[in-house]
């Protein structure tokens, strides 16, 4: 009788693409802590210069240059535009739209609206099916809470269009009442 070999731990060959999955993950692993280690090297130098900045603002900036009359200039101007912007942030657009919104315009189409916040007007340019609808637009305008002393700017019949529909522009003053400037 022949005899009979078990072999119940059979050593298993590594294929090549293995050894190369194997080897394309450490380069994957080795590049991936290269790039936190850079991170982490460019998160600490911008620490220290976020602490040295608050220091220069907590001292009130003693060790920089006074600023010349060119740079002390630019500056206010550009604080002056941020202030300028800052109030028309402010202002309650969303009350004037909602009175815009809430206008009866069957016969209407607003084709742009031009607010002016620092002269508290309003432009509107629309178009009307008829001139009653142009006129019932404008005396709801001058009904609303939001807008008053509402002027007839300039209008024009549209003869090429087979409708002969009317474009016209209001010029409205708005009401700015709650303003946060």
């Amino acid at each position: 009788m022949r005899r009979l070999e078990l072999d119940f731990q059979r050593r298993q060959i590594a294929s090549p693409l293995g050894w190369g999955l194997l080897a394309a993950g450490l380069l994957v692993s080795a590049l991936t802590l290269l790039g936190h280690l850079h991170l982490a090297e460019l998160t600490a130098l911008r620490a220290g210069e976020l602490r040295h900045i608050e220091g220069l603002l907590q001292t009130g900036g003693a060790g920089l240059a006074p600023l010349s009359a060119g740079e002390s200039r630019a500056q206010a101007a550009s604080l002056a535009e941020m202030h300028r912007v800052s109030a028309q942030m402010n202002l309650p657009w969303a009350a004037l739209l909602t009175t815009l919104e809430s206008l009866q315009r069957k016969d209407i189409a607003l084709l742009s609206l031009a607010p002016d916040a620092r002269k508290g007007q309003l432009r509107i340019s629309a178009e009307a099916r008829d001139l009653q609808a142009m006129l019932a637009f404008h005396r709801s305008l001058e009904q609303s809470v939001e807008l008053r002393d509402v002027s007839l700017l300039n209008h024009e019949v549209v003869t090429q269009v087979a409708e002969r529909p009317i474009r016209f522009n209001l010029l409205a003053t708005w009401e700015v009442k709650d303003a946060h400037p």
